[in-house]
C-alpha cells in the first residue's frame, strides 16, 4: 500500500525545512520507504475532505490503506515502530528513545513555538521586549538541561534514533535566533542530523515544493 502524505502547496517557511511535514518525510527516507505526497493549498487545509483526515485542518497527515494519521510526533512514531532504523532493539534503549521523542514535542518545542507566535503576533506591542526576553530565558533553561545531558556525544542516547529525529527538527526552528550558538554541542549535533543522507534528501524534496510554488 502506497503511503501519502500531506503538505503545504506554498509553506510558509519558505523551503527552510521548518514545515512538520519534513519530519516525516525524514523518518520516511530514514527507514527505506517510498510516499507519495497530496500538496494542499490553505483553503483546502479548511475543507471537509481534509477535515475528515486532521480535524484540527493542518499538515502533514499520513495515509496508508484505510489507515489515517495526524500530528507529526504520531507519525513518527507509527513509523519508526513499524520499520527498522529509528528505534533500537533493547526493550530499555526503546523506551528511552520514545521518552526523548516526547521531550522534544512537549518540553523543548512549546517555548521556542510561542517566540515565534510572539514575534510574529506581539512585536508590536509595549511589553514585547520583556516577554520575548522571558521566553528566551526558559528556552535557555530547557538548553542548558539538554546541552548537559548530549555532552560530547554524536545522539542523545547510542544510536541515532528517532528521538533525535524530532529533536534535531525542533531546534532547527532557534537558528535564526542565534541561540544555538551559545551551544556548541547542540549546533555541532543539529548539523549531524542535517548531514544525514535521509536529512538531505527529505530537504531538496521539501525546497522543490517551495521553488516550484515560487516560479509559478
Amino acid at each position: 500500500m502506497t503511503i501519502t502524505i500531506t503538505a503545504f502547496e506554498n509553506s510558509p517557511d519558505r523551503g527552510r525545512g521548518l514545515a512538520r511535514d519534513m519530519r516525516v518525510r525524514w523518518a520516511l527516507e530514514e527507514v527505506g520507504q517510498p510516499y507519495e505526497v497530496r500538496l494542499l493549498s490553505f483553503k483546502a487545509m479548511k475543507e471537509p475532505a481534509h477535515i475528515e483526515l486532521h480535524p484540527f485542518g493542518q499538515i502533514p497527515t499520513y495515509e496508508e490503506g484505510n489507515l489515517a494519521l495526524f500530528e507529526s510526533g504520531s507519525i513518527v512514531f507509527h513509523i519508526a515502530e513499524r520499520h527498522a532504523g529509528l528505534l533500537p532493539d533493547d526493550a530499555g534503549a526503546r523506551a528511552r528513545a520514545i521518552t526523548w521523542m516526547f521531550a522534544a514535542l512537549s518540553t523543548i518545542e512549546p517555548p521556542i513555538i510561542e517566540r515565534a507566535t510572539a514575534r510574529f503576533q506581539e512585536r508590536d506591542q509595549t511589553w514585547y521586549k520583556q516577554r520575548l526576553s522571558m521566553i528566551d530565558e526558559r528556552i535557555r533553561q530547557r538548553l542548558n538541561g539538554l546541552s548537559a545531558r548530549l555532552g560530547d556525544a554524536d545522539w542523545l542516547d547510542g544510536a541515532f534514533s528517532a528521538g533525535d529525529l524530532l529533536m534535531i527538527s525542533v531546534l532547527l526552528r532557534l537558528r535564526e535566533s542565534g541561540m544555538l550558538r551559545e551551544y556548541e554541542n547542540l549546533s555541532a549535533y543539529v548539523a549531524r542530523g542535517e548531514a544525514r543522507p535521509a536529512y538531505r534528501r527529505a530537504f531538496e524534496a521539501q525546497l522543490a515544493v517551495f521553488t516550484a510554488a515560487s516560479a509559478s
